[in-house]
């Protein structure tokens, strides 16, 4: 260890035995966040650290040269999250669609004492019900969330939704995927407002609203639409008093700035889009003077202990992971998608087209290593904007379709669809009858819909076409865990995932504290050690 600044004018008093001088010894020192830190040069010219002892400012002691004060993990990001959520740390792992995020995962992570978001998008509301009733039976008093997703195509999913957590008490909702406000968001929202005996509003039914786009933010940042309420209240779905709260509180109690994630993305960079939310924030706060101050988080990119503390330097109020924990054992996925997550580098990901927001050409991240989804669903848009029937295909090309990519003909794929939708939302049938374009689109998203399905499933003849939503987050992981116990797939469990992360970005905080102070450590001590089994275990 060396050091180039400027000595404090303090003076370390304290045993000698407490001074360590080895990378090993003064890692562990760097690790003890809960206590201060110091440098200081001994009498023979040796610079060590110290936990221990007491500084003054004159008098007999060793030379102090540098020290960080306490801080644990629970001290980054915003207090008022963990208390709202009763957390231990900032830190939510997000709701990855199909039940990735699983009940296990949900469950796990609220023991642990941190927020887990269940990924409802995709999945039936008998198997969403099914979740609910498992995921509460084992959190009674802790926080847990579920993902309402946004369903243009499929309205009354997302209506359904609404309804099933309202009924069973579900008071903390993940919304993504949203492009407006629509009058379900604001339904769960305002249906939960009431007001305590000083006249405060109190908001039951908390909304984490992930968004990548200024203009969907702001529509989060404000009170609920006039026309919302008005229909809501013609309903009878919410009371004239609700309504009327609902001007004094804004659509969401926390923003999920997402930059570049698995799954829906924008692919945005995170140094740049979470300050522009901020400032955003910020802005609206001074418009409406709200009686609790809209909180931002950061998601996309977050996976070691780094891009963690770089968010929460940059502001963020918590940090959300995702790609990360599909590679855990508790991710409601297989064996074989779990494995290959665990070989995948940075540049492993591409974008291709998602099944929910097929027509609107909306595309989502998913891995490219190993699996030829993203081609072949690439492939299937392109006829779908050239092409107004599967009929206009030619032959040859339909023929390949047939065989290659859905392994069956195209008619009955379509049979297929309509035994699906009349189960799922009849709705959509209707829309296609007459129409062959749409029966085209619902044919292609036939695909792209099982995709994920048979990755989750681990099915077998099906490996080539596992839709797998992964981030370049994933890659960082993994090189970050490289030859320590988490290289192993079987050895990533989400709690103890999230634990590391949150304590190497203290322990990274302490280092470049002293570092500003022109302490120069070496490489093995700049990093946060991962050693032995985990934390937790």
């Amino acid at each position: 260890m060396k050091y180039n600044g400027t000595p404090q004018q303090l003076f370390w008093k304290g045993s000698p035995r407490d001074i360590v001088f080895t990378p090993e010894e003064i890692q562990e020192k760097l690790s003890n966040t809960e206590k201060p830190c110091y440098i200081m040069q001994d009498f023979r010219g040796r610079i060590g650290a110290s936990n221990d002892g007491e500084l003054v400012s004159q008098g007999r002691g060793l030379q102090v040269l540098a020290m960080a004060n306490p801080m644990t993990a629970s001290q980054l990001g915003d207090p008022t999250f963990q208390e709202d959520y009763n957390l231990k740390y900032s830190y939510k792992t997000g709701a990855m669609a199909n039940g990735i995020a699983s009940e296990e995962l949900v469950i796990a992570i609220g023991k642990a004492g941190f927020l887990g978001s269940f990924g409802a998008a995709g999945l039936v509301p008998t198997r969403v019900l099914q979740a609910i009733e498992k995921i509460q039976g084992a959190l009674p008093t802790q926080s847990y969330a579920f993902n309402l997703i946004h369903s243009p195509n499929e309205p009354a999913l997302e209506e359904g939704a609404v309804k099933l957590f309202l009924e069973k008490g579900v008071h903390v909702v993940e919304a993504s995927a949203f492009l407006a406000l629509t009058e379900n968001i604001v339904h769960y929202r305002v249906a939960g407002l009431s007001q305590d005996a000083e006249g405060n509003v109190i908001t039951k039914n908390k909304v984490i609203a992930k968004i990548s786009r200024k203009e969907v933010a702001a529509h989060f940042m404000q009170p609920a639409p006039e026309r919302f309420l008005n229909a809501l209240l013609e309903k009878g779905k919410i009371t004239a008093a609700q309504a009327q709260l609902a001007s004094r509180v804004s659509m969401a109690d926390d923003i999920t700035v997402e930059a570049d994630s698995g799954g829906h993305t924008d692919n945005r960079p995170l140094v740049a889009l979470l300050s522009t939310i901020i400032q955003l924030r910020d802005e609206y706060q001074a418009k409406y003077n709200f009686e609790k101050k809209i909180r931002v988080g950061a998601a996309g990119g977050i996976s070691t202990p780094a891009s963690a503390l770089g968010a929460f330097m940059m502001g963020a109020a918590f940090v959300v992971t995702g790609s990360v924990n599909q590679a855990c054992t508790e991710a409601g996925t297989s064996e074989h998608v779990r494995k290959l997550l665990q070989t995948v580098a940075s540049t492993d990901v591409m974008m291709a087209p998602a099944s929910d927001m097929f027509e609107m050409g909306v595309e989502l991240q998913v891995l490219k290593r190993g699996t030829l989804f993203a081609p072949r669903a690439k492939k299937l848009y392109e006829y779908y904007k050239h092409y107004n029937s599967i009929d206009e295909i030619p032959a040859d090309e339909r023929a390949k379709l047939e065989k290659q990519i859905f392994k069956k003909p195209l008619e009955e794929i379509w049979q297929g669809c309509i035994e699906f939708f009349e189960k799922r939302d009849p709705e959509q049938i209707e829309r296609a009858q007459g129409n062959p374009k749409r029966k085209m689109a619902l044919i292609f998203r036939w695909y792209l819909g099982l995709s994920s399905n048979w990755a989750n499933a681990g099915t077998e003849g099906r490996a080539q076409d596992y839709q797998i939503w992964c981030g370049p987050s994933m890659g960082a992981f993994n090189d970050w865990v490289k030859g320590s116990y988490l290289e192993d797939y079987n050895n990533r469990h989400a709690a103890d995932v999230a634990e590391q992360i949150m304590q190497g970005a203290a322990y990274l905080y302490r280092v470049q504290a002293l570092k500003m102070q022109g302490v120069e450590f070496p490489i093995e001590v700049e990093n946060f050690a991962l050693k032995g089994k985990g934390i937790l275990v």
